[in-house]
C-alpha cells in the first residue's frame, strides 16, 4: 500500500475499533484491519474523487457508532464510479445477485440461499426476489449494505446490522415522497418496523426511532455540501463529481472538448432536475426544523448559482466546440485552450490577451454577481483535470451577458440533438465575439507552431519576442 493508504487504512482501523467498543462488539484487531482494507482498498480506488475515503470519513462523524460505520460502508459499491464491482466483494454478492444484460438483479427465490442477513437488509430496504436493480434508486446503497452485513454478521446483533443497513439505506438520494405521501424516512421506519416483527428483533419503538434519527444524521452529512454557506466550496465538490461518471476527464491534457461539454451538459440537467426539498431529511426534530430549513434555504441557493454558472459554462464551451469542429471531430480541449499551468508545457492559454471591454455586463442580481465572482476568482479547488477559474466563459459573459447565454439555450439544444451543424450554431452567436474567441485559438497554433521549429529550451524566449513584435 502507498502511504496515504497506509494512512487511511489506519484511520479507518481506528474507527472500527472504537466503534465496535462502544457497541460492546468482542472482534480481534486482525479482523477489523481485514474489513479495513477491504474498504479501503475500495474506496482509495482510481476513480475515486469525490467518494473517497475523506468522504466517508466526513458522513460517518465521530460521535456515534452506527453512524461511524455506515460512512465507511455506505459508498463501498458504486458501480458507475468504479466500472465494475470490486473482485473481493463477490463473495459477498455473488450467492444473491445475477447480472443480464448489463443490469444487476436480486436472484429469484427458488436461486436465493437460505440466509436471515441478506433477507434482514432487503427487507429495510423494501427489495423483493426477483427485482431489477436501479443505478439511481439504491442500486449502490443495496450492494454497500450486503457487503457491510455479510462482513461483520459473524459478531454482530441482527438489530444492530439493521441499525447499520437503516443509516446505509437513508443515504439513497433525491427521492421525492412516496405515492402515499411519505418522506424517504417515514417510509424507511414503515419498512424497520415489520422488519421487526418480521425477524423478532425485540427492537423496542423509542430504539427504531432513535435509529431513524441516526440515519437523518448520515445522510445529512452525506450530501452536507450542497447547503456549504461556501458557492466556491459547493461547486469545487460538484467538480470532483464530474470525473467519477464522465472518465474521459481523468486522462488530463488529452479528453476532448465534446468530452468536457458533455460532462457539463449532464451535469446542467441534473442541477435543472433536483429539488431542493429532495437533497435533506428530517424525522420527528432531527434535525430541529429552524436547522432543516436553513439546510434548504442554502441548498436552493446553491443550486440557482449552481444553475446558471453550469448553463454559462456548458454555452461557452460549446462555442469552442463549435469552432473545433473546424479543425477536426476530436480535438483535445488543451489544444484549443491551452495546457494546464501544472502540465510543464508554457504555449500560453486561451484569454491570455483578450481585449479590454470599454463597457463588460454588470450583474443585476446577487445570484449574478456570485457567478462573475466565480468565473474570475474561481472555485475553491479545481481538480487536477481542469482550472478552478474560467477565463474564456468570464469574457463571454462580459461580452454578451447572461441574457445572452440564455439565448443560446434553444440553439445549443438543437446543435446537441443534430438537427442544426455547428456552423448554424455560431451563425446564431454574435459575430464579433466568435471572431475574438477564433483570433485567440489562432494565437496558440502559432504558438504551436512555433514549437515545432525550436528546442524547448529556446520556446519560452521565441514566445516572448514573438509577442513583443505583435
Amino acid at each position: 500500500m502507498s502511504l496515504e493508504q497506509n494512512q487511511n487504512h489506519q484511520q479507518c482501523l481506528e474507527k472500527l475499533l472504537w466503534a465496535t467498543e462502544q457497541l460492546g462488539v468482542e472482534v480481534s484487531p486482525t479482523q477489523l484491519a481485514k474489513i479495513a482494507q477491504l474498504i479501503v482498498q475500495t474506496m482509495t480506488g482510481p476513480r475515486r474523487c469525490f467518494h473517497s475515503t475523506e468522504h466517508m470519513f466526513e458522513v460517518g462523524g465521530s460521535t456515534d457508532a452506527i453512524e461511524i460505520l455506515a460512512g465507511l460502508f455506505h459508498d463501498i459499491v458504486y458501480v458507475q464510479v468504479d466500472g465494475s464491482i470490486n473482485f473481493n466483494f463477490t463473495y459477498y454478492l455473488a450467492p444473491f445477485f445475477r447480472e443480464e444484460g448489463g443490469k444487476l438483479s436480486i436472484r429469484d427465490t427458488a436461486e436465493l440461499p437460505n440466509d436471515s442477513t441478506f433477507e434482514m437488509v432487503a427487507a429495510v430496504f423494501g427489495f423483493v426476489p426477483g427485482q431489477v436493480l436501479s443505478p439511481f434508486a439504491g442500486q449502490n446503497e443495496f450492494l454497500s449494505a450486503v457487503v457491510a452485513a455479510k462482513a461483520l454478521e459473524s459478531f454482530f446483533s441482527p438489530s444492530l446490522i439493521v441499525q447499520l443497513t437503516a443509516c446505509i439505506e437513508a443515504t439513497i438520494p433525491f427521492r421525492p415522497l412516496s405515492e402515499s405521501g411519505l418522506t424517504p424516512s417515514e417510509v424507511l421506519y414503515q419498512h424497520l418496523k415489520s422488519t421487526n416483527e418480521q425477524f423478532n428483533l425485540q427492537l423496542t419503538d423509542e430504539e427504531i426511532r432513535q435509529t431513524l434519527k441516526q440515519s437523518v444524521r448520515v445522510t445529512n452529512r452525506d450530501v452536507g455540501s450542497f447547503a456549504h454557506p461556501s458557492s466556491a466550496v459547493f461547486l469545487a465538490n460538484t467538480w470532483n463529481l464530474l470525473p467519477e461518471t464522465n472518465h474521459n476527464l481523468q486522462k488530463t491534457g488529452s479528453y476532448t472538448v465534446r468530452d468536457y461539454r458533455i460532462a457539463i451538459q449532464k451535469m446542467t440537467g441534473f442541477m435543472n432536475f433536483l429539488k431542493p426539498k429532495t437533497i435533506f431529511q428530517h424525522f420527528q426534530g432531527e434535525p430541529d426544523d429552524k436547522t432543516y430549513h436553513s439546510l434548504v434555504e442554502q441548498a436552493k441557493k446553491n443550486l440557482e448559482i449552481g444553475r446558471l454558472y453550469l448553463e454559462s459554462k456548458l454555452i461557452t464551451n460549446t462555442i469552442l466546440e463549435a469552432l473545433s469542429l473546424r479543425l477536426g471531430q476530436d480535438i483535445s480541449l488543451a489544444i484549443m485552450m491551452g495546457e494546464l499551468p501544472d502540465s510543464g508545457y508554457s504555449l500560453g492559454r486561451l484569454g491570455d490577451s483578450f481585449p479590454n471591454l470599454i463597457k463588460p455586463y454588470q450583474p443585476t442580481n446577487p445570484i449574478e454577481k456570485e457567478v462573475c465572482s466565480l468565473l474570475n476568482v474561481g472555485r475553491s479547488s479545481g481538480g487536477n483535470y481542469d482550472l478552478k477559474t474560467s477565463p474564456l466563459t468570464a469574457f463571454v459573459v462580459n461580452f454578451i451577458g447572461f441574457d445572452g447565454i440564455r439565448q443560446l439555450r434553444e440553439q445549443s439544444n438543437k446543435f446537441f440533438q443534430g438537427t442544426i451543424s455547428s456552423e448554424d450554431f455560431l451563425a446564431s452567436c454574435n459575430p464579433d465575439l466568435i471572431r475574438i474567441i477564433a483570433n485567440e485559438v489562432i494565437e496558440l497554433l502559432e504558438n504551436r507552431k512555433l514549437a515545432l521549429r525550436h528546442p524547448r529550451q529556446q520556446l519560452a524566449s521565441d514566445l516572448v519576442r514573438n509577442s513583443n513584435n505583435e
